[in-house]
């Protein structure tokens, strides 16, 4: 047995499993309109398959805002899926309406806690100022988000996308300079709240009670969950970069074999 197969029949042997998955990159294709992304079918039939199976949760972990990631997943309110939007600031759980993660403070550099009508306000301020500052370079989009906003230039040719974010830059560090930054796939995110998909993970698992973790995803944002792993979790990098991830897969399909494997191994092991 190689040591991927070891680490995956490992996962999914283990008494309580999370299946923790970023969305975009992971389940479903990069695409121009974010709202239009949508989990190819095999990923959607697996993802279905490990939910329904005892002692097993998945969940979806995304820089979406909560109510974005609904859309996309088709999450509708009977669904047995957890969600984790915004990078691990909102969560909903399956029955239950949205709530906050019970360690995300929303802190100011000093440690006090951050008043948030006040960052809510400074974030339509920038979003309004970043989209006048980029409206004549074709291909750029911001996106307004729940503790913050994002620069999208994934249609905009290279120069294009340096300008835009040249411009968020100096606008944000000049009026939010305590605000977290996070570069992607095509995008520029800022927040002014803190957490990430490492948090994401342990508050899932310690919810849980999970025994390990599977975390799967596709850009330098998923590294922080990927590296929080601990013995006996399986960490999956889908497509290139660097990557502290055990295994790494090609493409969505790939992942999807894996999923397959540790479904069967699951349910081989559940039933």
């Amino acid at each position: 047995m190689t040591a991927p197969d070891a680490a995956i029949e490992a996962v999914a042997t283990t008494e309580t499993l999370l299946v923790a998955l970023d969305f975009d990159g992971t389940l479903s294709p990069l695409v121009d309109e974010p709202l239009t992304a949508r989990m190819t079918a095999g990923a959607r039939a697996v993802v279905d398959e490990l939910a329904a199976l005892p002692r097993t949760t998945v969940a979806l972990v995304s820089g979406r805002t909560l109510a974005d990631l609904r859309v996309i997943a088709e999450h509708g309110d009977d669904s047995p899926i957890w969600l984790a939007g915004s990078h691990g600031a909102e969560f909903r759980m399956p029955g239950e309406q949205a709530t906050v993660s019970s360690d995300a403070a929303a802190d100011t550099a000093d440690g006090t806690p951050a008043d948030i009508t006040d960052e809510t306000a400074l974030r339509d301020l920038l979003t309004a100022e970043i989209s006048r500052a980029v409206a004549e370079i074709p291909g750029v989009r911001i996106e307004p988000k729940q503790y913050g906003l994002g620069v999208h230039t994934r249609t905009a040719d290279a120069g294009g996308a340096e300008a835009a974010r040249a411009a968020a830059d100096r606008l944000v560090q000049a009026q939010a300079p305590t605000w977290r930054r996070r570069t992607g796939h095509d995008i520029l995110e800022y927040s002014f709240r803190h957490e990430g998909k490492d948090s994401a993970v342990r508050h899932l698992r310690e919810r849980l009670g999970a025994t390990g973790v599977l975390f799967a995803g596709d850009d330098v944002t998923d590294e922080d969950a990927l590296a929080s792993l601990e013995p006996g979790d399986l960490g999956v990098r889908v497509g290139g970069g660097e990557t502290v991830a055990a295994l790494t897969v090609s493409d969505i399909d790939g992942f999807v074999e894996v999923l397959e494997t540790v479904a069967r191994l699951r349910a081989a092991h559940t039933g």
